[in-house]
């Protein structure tokens, strides 16, 4: 397992593109405020090149945004109409039948809605699992249809090996959860400050978004790299 490794470079790969080059991290971090620009900048990254964000495109970086953007929502259709096949349906007869059911009735709905919950959540990680391959898959190959090939997906997940992919995501999130909550115990602490508290715990988030999407792009192609 490379975890360690992968993780340490992710971080010096983000402090190379952002440290030290301000310009460059707040045209980025008004670009997060455009999604499809900011995944635009992703999608270069996971090519595993460090792009200069000042002689990109803007059109290019848009287009290849909105093409991740549309692949990361079809990975997430099935678990959504999981979702609202049956915790959907569950919530719809709990406010159908107002308050004329019995004790067998509410059982019987609650079972629904915690089934449909784990039915999706089980969707999502699996659709996730194939998602970040899939996504890296089409920055290498610049093709939307690579994206959904299955077959080869799983075989490059199978090279990386099944539990040390799952594991080393599993890595990722809880850095990522340890940044999100450092920086949010900051700006909870800021809010004390009247409005300059606030303005300054918005600017922490808007400059965490681009640190945080290359750090995790980094950390994908990486991954990626190690099933080719």
């Amino acid at each position: 397992m490379k975890i360690g490794e992968n993780i340490q470079d992710s971080f010096t790969f983000t402090h190379e593109a952002l440290f030290g080059k301000w310009v460059r991290w707040i045209m980025l971090a008004i670009s997060s405020l455009i999604f499809p620009i900011m995944y635009g900048y992703t999608v270069k990254i996971m090519r595993g090149v460090q792009p200069s964000y000042e002689e990109e495109s803007f059109f290019t970086l848009f287009i290849d945004g909105i093409k991740l953007l549309v692949i990361n929502i079809v990975y997430m259709i099935i678990p959504l109409i999981a979702c609202a096949a049956t915790v959907g349906y569950a919530v719809f007869g709990i406010i159908s039948a107002g308050k004329n059911f019995s004790l067998d009735t509410l059982l019987s709905m609650a079972g629904g809605l915690i089934t449909g919950l784990v039915l999706t959540i089980i969707l999502a990680i699996i659709f996730t699992l194939l998602n970040v391959i899939a996504s890296v898959r089409f920055a290498r190959t610049g093709s939307i249809g690579e994206a959904f090939a299955i077959g080869e997906i799983i075989s490059t997940i199978k090279k990386i090996g099944w539990v040390n992919y799952i594991f080393s995501l599993i890595v990722l999130f809880i850095v990522v959860a340890v940044i999100v909550i450092v920086l949010t115990c900051v700006e909870m602490a800021l809010n004390v400050i009247p409005l300059i508290g606030i303005i300054l715990g918005w600017i922490i988030s808007l400059f965490t978004g681009p640190y945080l999407s290359i750090l995790t792009t980094r950390y994908y192609s990486l991954l990626y790299d190690e099933g080719v």
